[in-house]
């Protein structure tokens, strides 16, 4: 599927397991890493990944505030990944927020700005900064949103409409970016991921419960691995095996999605 070896990749993370297994991933294949989203948290993560690694391994980390609202903040730290790495062949945008569980009805103002702010603003600024440096380096590039099956139409679930509608905007803009900038060689694509256990929505039914009903919920019948289901799909969307890939919602689900609108019933 090709290889994403000596890539030079730029990552958010919240420093939760599917990013820093990502992370790890790429790593292994000798990608150079900077990581990015919160300092304190993505510097234990970068320490692991040394530590279980042998040999020298090129990862750094970059703070910012994810609700941060101005978009000059970005730009900023793009630049410093940038004077870390040198150029960027790929940007994988894995830093989000779904909060808890609840009818939009009950949705607070903060916490619908820091929902949109956190899924949806933060990757429209760093698409932007990451783009304008793949343009001007005159190189192309791969982009890649982490997004959710609830932001597509048949991956519904009740409690996060505004989490999906920014699962949604990141699909589309996908889709626009990629007609509007492919002329620079830069490919942008998104990956909807299922669920697993520690989700919201598992939670919010119960653990127990969804271990219990998962052969009806699930047509392969276990929830994702945070471990290894995405990371293999997000290598090869950074290696050049993907060069003529562009535009694209990759569904990495287990087919969830698909039994999704009876979801309810099972759960």
């Amino acid at each position: 599927m090709g290889s994403p070896a000596a890539k030079k990749v730029l990552l958010t993370s919240n420093g939760d397991e599917i990013s820093s297994n990502i992370a790890l991933q790429l790593a292994q294949r000798g990608c150079r890493l900077v990581l990015m989203g919160k300092e304190s948290s993505l510097r234990s993560v970068a320490e692991k990944i040394r530590g279980s690694l042998e040999g020298v391994v090129s990862i750094e980390v970059v703070g910012v505030d994810m609700e941060e609202e101005r978009e000059g903040v970005f730009d900023e730290a793009v630049d410093k990944a940038c004077e870390i790495l040198g150029s960027l062949d790929a940007f994988v945008h894995c830093y989000a927020y779904e909060g808890k569980m609840q009818e939009h009805l009950q949705l607070c103002e903060d916490e619908f700005k820091k929902i949109m702010k956190i899924n949806f603003m933060s990757a429209w600024f760093l698409v932007n900064a990451v783009g304008r440096r793949m343009r001007d380096h005159k190189s192309g590039g791969s982009i890649i949103l982490l997004t959710s099956i609830v932001g597509a139409e048949r991956g519904l679930y009740t409690g996060a409409v505004a989490y999906g509608a920014c699962s949604a905007a990141l699909q589309q803009l996908v889709r626009s970016s990629a007609l509007e900038i492919g002329k620079y060689q830069i490919r942008v694509n998104a990956i909807a991921r299922g669920l697993h256990l520690e989700d919201e929505f598992p939670k919010s039914v119960g653990i127990e419960r969804a271990k219990k009903l998962v052969n009806d919920a699930v047509p392969l019948e276990r929830w994702l691995d945070v471990k290894n289901d995405v990371a293999s799909s997000v290598i090869y969307l950074v290696s050049d095996g993907s060069r003529y890939m562009t535009g694209t919602t990759i569904f990495v689900d287990g087919a969830q999605s698909l039994v999704r609108p009876r979801m309810r019933s099972y759960m």
